[in-house]
Parts: structure tokens; C-alpha cells; sequence
């Protein structure tokens, strides 16, 4: 599911749109000139939510969570990174993105005081975590130690 995100900044607020239309989202943009920041999410992630994390969390495959918000820095460098390895990865494990401030039982849950934090589960438990930017190579070898 290929999901919309966007940040603009203005007057020194920070405001939050979500849409499904790419081409909904450019023209409110166009209308309103503001300066954006836009994620777009590939269609091999999930968005972890307080209810499918549980089904997920104990689904067959194992699953990776990145923790993360859309006015971090960090996290807005290690996402094309996450997406990139979400595509080749795709099939052999489940890879979700839980948006720390739309789900705030889920990070205080894992004690998430950073981000970007990925968690890495296998059979319903917790086994590795990155806390921080990364570059690719450590997040392949973390995805390939999950499956190993």
C-alpha cells in the first residue's frame, strides 16, 4: 500500500496532511505555496498500527519495525534505505514503518526514546536492534542475520 505523508513548514508551525492522491496532494500544495517535505512509502512496507502489530509480530515471517516521524532528520535518510531493502527482501520477511506519533503505545511499549529505532523480530520476539542512522550495508546485515 503505497502511502502519502507531508510536512509543511509555515510561519514557524508545523502542520500534517495525509492522502492517498498524489495528484490531490500537489494541488493543495500548489493552492496553499508552501514548503514541503514529502515521504512516500514503497509498496512492500507496512504501517505498523496498535492493531495489526500483534498478527504481525506473530505472523510466519519474520518482521522488521522502523520507529520513526516524519520531522526527523535521520529517519527521513535511513527510509530510501529501509524501502530498498523492503523490495529486495520482499517474501522472506515483513517490513513496517510505525509512525511514533500515531502510535504512541507501540513505542512506549519498546521503551523507544530514539529514533530512528528499528526493531528486528523473530517468533513473536524482539532479537537485534538498530538505534540511530545507519548506512545500507549495516541494515543488509542486520536483515540477513534475521533470516540466517
Amino acid at each position: 500500500m503505497q502511502k502519502l505523508f507531508k510536512t509543511f513548514f509555515f510561519r514557524n508551525i508545523f502542520f500534517r496532511k495525509k492522502s492517498g492522491n498524489k495528484k490531490e496532494l500537489c494541488n493543495f500544495v500548489a493552492k496553499k505555496n508552501y514548503f514541503i517535505h514529502l515521504t512516500i512509502f514503497s509498496n512492500m512496507e507496512v504501517t505498523i498500527t496498535t492493531e495489526n502489530f500483534e498478527t504481525l509480530k506473530n505472523g510466519q515471517k519474520p518482521l522488521v519495525i522502523d520507529f520513526w516521524a516524519t520531522w526527523c532528520g535521520p529517519c527521513r535518510m535511513v527510509a530510501p534505505i529501509i524501502s530498498e531493502l523492503a523490495e529486495k527482501y520482499d517474501g522472506q520477511l515483513v517490513v513496517g514503518k510505525c509512525d511514533v506519533e500515531e502510535s504512541e503505545e507501540l513505542a512506549a511499549q519498546f521503551g523507544i526514546r530514539n529514533i530512528p529505532t528499528i526493531l528486528f523480530f523473530k517468533n513473536g520476539e524482539v532479537v537485534d536492534k538498530l538505534v540511530g542512522a545507519a548506512s545500507k550495508q549495516k541494515f543488509e546485515e542486520k536483515f540477513e542475520a534475521l533470516l540466517g
